[in-house]
């Protein structure tokens, strides 16, 4: 059975960091990228940052850009996401998702429809 377990969220202050981790088991995914997803209440699902299937290349939607990374780490089938300097307007449900393609070199991840494979999620409030 495939799965994508997050974890790493919690309660912050503005400005505080987390460290989000999000760990697949049931197959490998070193041949797909990997995204981050968020939604808030009321809010449609969105995208926040994704990462290559080499690790090579990183994308991120504007709002989080410079204060986001993401990374992974094929060894341990992990994909992480960085947040530092966080914004009340960061809280939200906090996804990962795997690509549907494999060793896919384009630039367009941003579709939540490209994603197959979802975790189930890890709160993130940022309080001010």
């Amino acid at each position: 059975q495939v799965q994508l377990v997050e974890s790493g969220g919690g309660l912050v202050q503005a400005g505080g960091s987390l460290r989000l981790s999000c760990a697949a088991s049931g197959r490998t995914f070193s041949r797909n990228a990997m995204g981050w997803f968020r939604q808030a209440p009321g809010k449609e699902r969105e995208f926040v940052a994704a990462i290559s299937w080499s690790g090579g290349s990183t994308y991120y939607t504007d709002s989080v850009k410079g204060r986001f990374t993401i990374s992974r780490d094929n060894a341990k089938n992990t994909v992480y996401l960085q947040m530092n300097s966080l914004k009340p307007e960061d809280t939200a449900v906090y996804y990962c998702a795997a690509d549907r393609r494999t060793f896919y070199g384009g630039s367009t991840y941003y579709g939540r429809e490209l994603y197959d494979y979802w975790g189930q999620g890890t709160q993130v409030t940022v309080s001010s």
